[in-house]
């Protein structure tokens, strides 16, 4: 399990008492990925799948489809991915680092 510092709700670092909290990350990676667009990160800049492109598409599958492939780039082994029809993304992955 990847540790890291960790974030809110809103991706900010989480401070308390003056202190970075660290802590299990594997979530906040996972959200992070989902939410983050190509080119948002400066040393892997083909990285992110971008949901926000999906949101009017019309095709579950080709979002699933990259949230794979990009979790299993990211060293992730995929056990379930489920979108529903409101776009609600269910998964159940974990690093096998």
């Amino acid at each position: 399990m990847p540790t890291d510092l960790k974030l809110t709700q809103d991706l900010d670092i989480e401070i308390i008492n003056g202190d970075f909290m660290i802590g299990e990350s594997s979530y906040q990676h996972q959200k992070t990925l989902i939410l983050s667009d190509k080119g948002e990160f400066k040393e892997y800049p083909m990285r992110g799948v971008a949901a926000r492109r999906y949101l009017e598409d019309g095709k579950p599958d080709d979002l699933a489809r990259e949230i794979r492939q990009e979790y299993v780039i990211d060293g992730m082994l995929v056990n379930t991915l489920k979108i529903g029809n409101g776009g609600q993304i269910e998964v159940d992955a974990f690093y096998t680092l």
